[in-house]
């Protein structure tokens, strides 16, 4: 969901789902409304608006007399969020050669710039630009729609991509060449390629989440 407001729920809301929610340490607690009210320079009422926001959209859950809960990200979870973002991502690869508008060298240089940072960046840093690779095919596609249901993910996206990060010493190195290998396959013009690719890179981070 984005928001061109300036208001306090909306800066609130882009705190929490840009920084708090995609911060492991969060997973299975509950959310300090003080503390992020404090940190944007608002009061608490619109922090909490946020939080009805993000509870809309099952980001957090709102328990009684207690607050917003950031519940931990269940296996089934991991697994259909994997798969919707692979429905997504093949169709855009298809759709967006098929038009002549693959962004390969958009994409190219988001992972040059993962490469600049792959052994000194921080985790979050790096899958920012990881989250940032993967949007760029799906808005080359032109389906406002399923940008905006891709865009829902991010938050997900990027904490499960740090989680990821955290349980492999060698994930990085991973991510890149996995990249890699999507730009191969985009840049050859077969769909059936950049599909395989697209997959097997969704299913390495799957696959390394559910080991957990």
């Amino acid at each position: 969901m984005r928001l061109s407001g300036d208001s306090g729920r909306d800066r609130a809301y882009q705190y929490l789902r840009g920084t708090v929610l995609s911060d492991p340490a969060v997973s299975g607690t509950f959310i300090n409304e003080q503390a992020v009210a404090n940190e944007v320079g608002i009061s608490r009422t619109p922090v909490r608006e946020a939080l009805l926001m993000l509870a809309a959209e099952d980001l957090v859950q709102l328990v009684p007399h207690r607050g917003a809960f950031v519940a931990p990200v269940p296996g089934r979870e991991i697994a259909e969020m994997m798969q919707a973002r692979g429905v997504i991502e093949c169709w855009a690869a298809t759709t967006s050669l098929a038009a002549g508008d693959a962004p390969v060298e958009a994409m190219s240089a988001v992972l040059e710039q993962q490469r600049s940072i792959v052994d000194k960046g921080d985790a979050k840093e790096f899958i920012e630009l990881d989250s940032q690779f993967h949007a760029l095919l799906v808005e080359a596609a032109g389906n406002s729609v399923l940008g905006r249901l891709y865009d829902n993910l991010r938050a997900k996206h990027v904490l499960l991509g740090v989680v990821a990060l955290q349980r492999s010493a060698t994930r990085r190195q991973e991510v890149l060449d996995e990249h890699q290998a999507i730009v191969d396959g985009l840049g050859s013009g077969r769909p059936e390629v950049a599909e395989k690719a697209i997959l097997s890179h969704l299913d390495s981070t799957g696959s390394l989440l559910m080991q957990g």
